[in-house]
């Protein structure tokens, strides 16, 4: 990097601040910082929910599976996530939106107090936020790996740049701030990859061409669909991971469906989003597929291939601009990963905590928002200095076992609580699930893989938690239903559009009613 580049970097960081400091003019109150108010425009929660999506790992973790192994980084990972974001928009969009405009809640955890129990709640709040603190951190370390590639600095030291910036715009702006800047990151993104695709579409001449370079030694089994560990059985299990998982189970994604005015645009909004996630991404692999022709990973994940790349074929300037779109899909994730879990803290845990957060005012409610997402952003940076370590590994590790592996037993009972086919599975079914997908992803991950010669395939590490969630969250409904009259009025309110009820937010559940949310939304 030279001073073109530094300054390319600086201004970034400089527009994201000020776009924090701009949106902080529009937060008032609880509904505003963690829901927009439910005024946010389809188009613009569409491309945050796409850019929400995805992070640094994209050019570190994903780009050594592509130099690796080739086109099957797309087929089993952002194609799964565009068909599942397709379902989901018919599936759940259109519910989790009815959260807010029919429910009132400002999380997406609030609603599973009247929907299960308090425990339930507890539960999945608190397995939520834990997860999603690993997850972040290997987000970090991520975008840590590729700026100490640039410009030297050490790893803790790009994770602490990267996350008080980050800190400072989502924290002063709330969920406007992360939409807001999401979208200057998806047009920084767009030229920064284009620029990157067409300059390796000139270096293939020597190779030939787009076509032609198919045949060459180094890209040997790079252009097969399913290859290495990633099989048919590893894509179907990712579809269903996806399908809850980027549909709200990883909660930052079901805000932007909450942020949205009606149920017809968070519908709206998840298509746009399944579109790009089907487009974009061919557009970013492209370079990474070819990066054995022009490169030799220092690695041997080839987690640095895209950054060297990067180094060998961009002039300075378009350089700093590749630089910024690897801090913008880590920075758009982190951000939104920050501000729905402030909401599950703020609204989820704390009143059951402290008797004062149940009467808190706007003021009081705004302030503990904005210190639940600072010191959650802190815990999360602490955990991405210990990503490669030999508790959590790589940073593909933690994405693809831990996060994917974790994912399935939190979001079964919150996503298909919001269905009919599912009315009569109440609290015992989501709590068992839970607790027995948790368990599932310890004994497959651990015991069992240790005593399996070459351990147990990558396909079930993943897919066997959420599996067993699954059918025991089905199984124990059938067994012992618990459709009450109150759980089932809560599904009807999720699945039928009423009058366009306000976007108001009631106080925080105390942990000691079991009122229907949202019957009677209160003022604060």
């Amino acid at each position: 990097m030279n001073s073109l580049d530094w300054a390319v970097l600086i201004g970034y960081f400089g527009v994201m601040v000020a776009i924090g400091v701009w949106s902080h003019k529009r937060v008032d109150n609880v509904s505003d910082f963690f829901t927009a108010g439910g005024k946010m425009p389809w188009w613009l929660s569409g491309i945050s929910h796409h850019m929400s999506g995805y992070s640094a790992v994209m050019f570190t973790g994903y780009a050594g599976i592509a130099y690796t192994y080739g086109v099957t980084s797309f087929v089993t990972w952002s194609f799964p996530i565009a068909l599942g974001i397709a379902i989901g928009s018919k599936l759940f969009a259109p519910r989790i939106n009815r959260l807010r405009s029919r429910l009132h809640v400002a999380s997406p955890l609030e609603y599973l107090k009247n929907r299960y129990d308090l425990k339930t709640q507890q539960a999945l709040a608190w397995s939520g936020m834990l997860l999603k603190i690993v997850d972040v951190g290997a987000k970090w370390a991520a975008i840590a790996t590729l700026l100490s590639v640039f410009t030297g600095v050490s790893l803790n030291q790009g994770i602490l740049i990267t996350g008080v910036v980050t800190g400072i715009y989502c924290t002063i702006g709330g969920l406007w701030a992360d939409a807001l800047t999401e979208l200057g990151q998806f047009i920084i993104q767009l030229l920064a990859g284009l620029a990157m695709f067409f300059a390796v579409l000139v270096e293939l001449g020597d190779y030939g061409g787009i076509f032609g370079v198919w045949d060459r030694p180094e890209l040997d089994g790079h252009e097969k669909p399913l290859v290495g560990p990633y099989g048919t059985v590893f894509l179907l299990a990712f579809l269903f991971i996806k399908l809850f998982e980027y549909n709200g189970g990883m909660l930052n994604q079901a805000q932007r469906y909450m942020a949205t005015p009606n149920a017809k645009e968070a519908e709206r909004s998840a298509r746009l989003s399944a579109i790009l996630w089907l487009v974009w991404p061919l557009v970013l692999f492209f370079p990474m597929w070819m990066s054995p022709l022009l490169v030799d990973s220092q690695k041997p994940d080839g987690s640095d291939s895209y950054a060297l790349m990067t180094e060998q074929l961009l002039p300075h300037g378009l350089l700093g601009l590749v630089i910024v779109g690897f801090f913008s899909h880590t920075m758009a994730m982190c951000s939104s990963d920050a501000n729905a879990i402030a909401a599950v803290f703020t609204r989820d845990v704390a009143p059951v905590l402290s008797a004062k957060a149940r009467s808190w005012s706007e003021r009081s409610g705004l302030i503990s928002a904005r210190l639940t997402t600072v010191v959650f952003l802190a815990l999360s940076m602490a955990v991405a200095t210990q990503v490669n370590s030999p508790t959590f590994k790589d940073i593909i590790t933690v994405v693809i076992k831990w996060v994917a592996g974790l994912m399935g037993p939190i979001a079964i009972p919150m996503m298909l609580g919001l269905l009919r086919p599912f009315r009569r599975s109440g609290p015992t079914a989501a709590l068992t699930s839970w607790a027995a997908g948790l368990l599932a992803f310890w004994l497959v991950n651990y015991p069992i893989n240790w005593s399996v010669e070459g351990g147990v395939p990558l396909q079930y590490q993943v897919s066997i938690p959420l599996a067993v969630s699954l059918i025991l969250y089905v199984l124990i409904g059938y067994v012992k239903p618990e459709d009450t009259p109150e759980r089932l009025a809560i599904i009807e309110r999720l699945n039928t559009d009423g009058d366009g009820a306000a976007a108001a937010v009631p106080a925080p559940a105390d942990g000691a009613t079991d009122g229907v949310v949202g019957a009677a939304p209160s003022k604060e």
